[in-house]
């Protein structure tokens, strides 16, 4: 016991005096230790003897001068972080969504006579004015846009406007940045490369590039990806991996060309990259002849580096590499990332805190590799123990999202404001498998549906099908305000159909509606439609439309029920695609230099006519509210112009060409034949319809038109056998 007692007592005096010694400082807190006077300011140890050290601080400043025009360093840090101000901002408290309940539209300050503005800004707010959202109405308007280019805030740029604060503060619509987008690409300046932009942008939301994820606002900022001067303003070229050239392991396994810093910001990282170059599977390669004074700097190793720099080219080092080595520059990001995508060259990032461009919505793990500037010597093993396999998926999911969503400025300032409008209505956003699968957040409105299962490129990955029946949609235009016989017997024809639900007449004409007498009696739901005289109506997105495909025809289409009937059938295993009957070709004519098309029976068909065609409905809501006015607007003006739309829209979604089945003999004769008295008129239609194609390339800014040799025809078809033992047996016999 007494032993017990004695261990207490040695343990409790060996704790006091650890606190005594170690934690003396913590004690005085007691009230049994005196107080300091903490009133007293302490005053800096008087060592600054400018004879003995020289100072880059004077005395004054060390020993806390009463002088406040002085900034302390956490003033001068506020002020440099020109986001200081709504750096608590989110939707909800520094966004006015009340200005947003007549919908997402979005309104671009006037551009003032003389302003300067680079050439990627104009194209930002070109692609805004030529868009969906954009209004010319600032009452009307959800989201606002600058005219004045905040693209370069690098005081240094010959680009950099001068004045900003004083301008957007006299705006009457700025209200303190509330509901305004200011989009950036290159902010601070030497030697720090900061985040400052060099105005205070209140509670304005940021599209920024090479945005560090400190400085970055979830929910409310938007980190874009840093783009040349060059980057095309809409369509853009095609990712470099080809259908019929995919192997996984090319002749480099990883590859790096680029400049080398030697000093400042960015320099640590790349000037270590010559640590992993072996000069076989891995190319590593950097110059240090660059900038004004490089010789002034150069190291003992910068001519070897620069004779090696030389002997390989970068396009093919991105045309043969596996992954493609993205270094931080001055700067977070660079052009060489987007480069890494369109190559297929799966981006290995070193860029340490960089958040990535559209993080919010593209998962980022399926397409590139996160590196660390610190482990930059682990990259090589790291990278050769992805499978091939994985290896593939990746360099697959590099080109749709190039595709998808960087090929074009109008790409990126779409995915920008479709980010933004999620965020205002979370109960109709995308989900990150929209984002993240062909054919992407873009073409997949959730105003349509935010259930998989409705789209029609979603149906195998979600294990259904489309619905067993179809709504016929028949547009009639009669000159004379009465159905003709042909007329007549189509809407009987398709009503025998076994999968036909409905028919529904979109009634196009001026002319009053024939009697309820002079209609056919059919099996099925017969609706009439009032319509307009517009030819965009008949892809309008009608709720009497109760099932997912559509029969479109119009009154000149001649139809059998077998034929329907197998055509559905077709459809069926085809649900994203166009399946008709009458073909086009597209062609491109050298000397006119100029997209033409022919309608004469070749080898090739990338047209299906939708004047007899099935196709999934959600393809009337892609018309109508993806495109913009202006677009369906000149489909209006020209002759047949909707069927080409239609075709170039579908194909711009699913990268496949449509799908023609057999028809009756005698129809195609009918088809084939001028009719008498019309040739010029068929002259004048056919011209318009070359322009139709060119002005609609145009827009899409490529062709997304894809050739196809494929005919369906029923099993047995033609061949030498008992009619009685086929399907469709009236396919082949009136």
């Amino acid at each position: 016991m007494q032993t017990r007692k004695k261990y207490l007592f040695l343990t409790f005096l060996a704790s006091w005096l650890l606190l005594f010694f170690f934690g003396r400082e913590q004690l005085r807190r007691f009230t049994f230790f005196p107080r300091r006077n903490v009133a007293v300011r302490r005053s800096w140890p008087r060592w600054a003897d400018r004879t003995l050290l020289h100072s880059f601080a004077e005395p004054w400043e060390l020993q806390g001068s009463t002088d406040t025009a002085q900034p302390s360093p956490r003033a001068r840090r506020a002020a440099q972080l020109s986001t200081s101000q709504g750096s608590r901002c989110r939707m909800e408290s520094c966004f006015d969504a009340s200005r947003c309940q007549n919908g997402f539209k979005v309104f671009t300050y006037p551009r003032e006579h003389g302003e300067p503005m680079s050439e990627s800004y104009s194209k930002i707010l070109s692609s805004i004015e030529r868009s969906r959202y954009y209004t010319p109405r600032p009452e009307e308007a959800c989201l606002f846009v600058l005219s004045i280019d905040t693209l370069d805030r690098d005081p240094l740029s010959a680009h950099y406007v001068r004045g900003v604060e004083q301008r957007i503060r006299s705006f009457p619509l700025w209200n303190s940045g509330r509901n305004h987008l200011i989009f950036n690409l290159y902010a601070g300046t030497w030697p720090n490369y900061t985040e400052e932009l060099g105005f205070d942008i209140g509670h304005a939301m940021l599209a920024k590039a090479s945005f560090h994820s400190k400085n970055f606002r979830p929910g409310f900022d938007v980190s874009i990806p840093l783009f040349p001067r060059e980057h095309p303003q809409r369509g853009g070229q095609r990712g470099w991996l080809h259908h019929n050239s995919v192997p996984p392991k090319k002749k480099y396994l990883l590859v790096f060309k680029g400049k080398r810093y030697l000093t400042g910001i960015g320099s640590g990282t790349r000037n270590a990259l010559h640590h992993i170059h072996n000069g076989q599977d891995i190319v590593s390669l950097t110059t240090c002849r660059h900038g004004k004074d490089w010789e002034r700097h150069k190291d003992t190793r910068c001519d070897q580096d620069n004779v090696d720099y030389e002997k390989f080219d970068y396009q093919e080092l991105l045309h043969n590499s596996t992954f493609c080595i993205v270094p931080r520059g001055r700067r977070l990001g660079s052009f060489r990332f987007l480069e890494a995508l369109q190559a297929a060259c799966i981006p290995v990032l070193l860029s340490d805190g960089w958040e990535l461009p559209f993080s919010e919505a593209i998962d980022w793990g399926k397409a590139a590799v996160v590196g660390s500037e610190r482990l930059l010597l682990q990259i090589p093993s790291a990278v050769r123990c992805i499978r091939p396999e994985r290896v593939l998926a990746f360099q697959q999911q590099t080109q749709f999202l190039w595709d998808a969503y960087f090929s074009s400025v109008d790409k990126i300032v779409h995915t920008t404001l479709e980010i933004i409008r999620d965020r205002l209505l979370p109960h109709r956003s995308r989900s990150h498998f929209l984002w993240n699968t062909l054919p992407g957040g873009l073409l997949a409105l959730p105003d349509f549906s935010t259930h998989l299962g409705d789209f029609p490129f979603y149906y195998l990955q979600h294990g259904s099908g489309p619905s067993d029946k179809f709504t016929a949609l028949l547009r009639a235009a009669p000159p004379l305000g009465s159905l003709s016989q042909p007329t007549l017997r189509l809407i009987q024809a398709v009503s025998r159909s076994q999968y036909c639900a409905q028919i529904l007449v979109l009634w196009s004409c001026e002319k009053p509606l024939p009697p309820s007498g002079t209609w056919p009696q059919t099996a099925v739901p017969l609706t009439i439609i009032q319509g307009r005289t517009k030819l965009s109506d008949r892809f309008f997105p009608y709720a009497a439309i109760g099932t997912d495909a559509v029969l479109s025809l119009d009154e000149h289409s001649s139809l059998s029920t077998s034929e329907v009937d197998f055509a559905f059938v077709v459809w069926r295993s085809f649900p994203e695609r166009i399946v008709g009957f009458s073909a086009w070709s597209h062609f491109w004519d050298p000397e006119q230099k100029r997209w033409g098309y022919t309608s004469r029976w070749t080898n090739k068909l990338s047209i299906v006519l939708t004047t007899a065609a099935f196709y999934h409905r959600y393809y009337h809501s892609l018309f109508t509210e993806y495109l913009p006015t202006g677009l369906r607007e000149l489909v209006d003006s020209l002759a047949a112009c909707e069927d080409i739309l239609m075709n170039l829209l579908v194909a711009a979604v699913t990268k496949l060409p449509p799908i023609k089945v057999t028809q009756w003999k005698q129809h195609k004769e009918a088809a084939s034949q001028p009719v008498k008295g019309t040739a010029a008129g068929s002259s004048r239609h056919f011209s318009q319809q070359q322009d139709c194609l060119n002005q609609l390339v145009d827009w899409f800014g490529s062709m997304p038109l894809v050739s196809s040799q494929l005919r369906l025809d029923p099993v047995l078809f033609k061949d030498q056998v008992s009619v009685l033992r086929k399907k469709y047996r009236y396919l082949e016999k009136p």
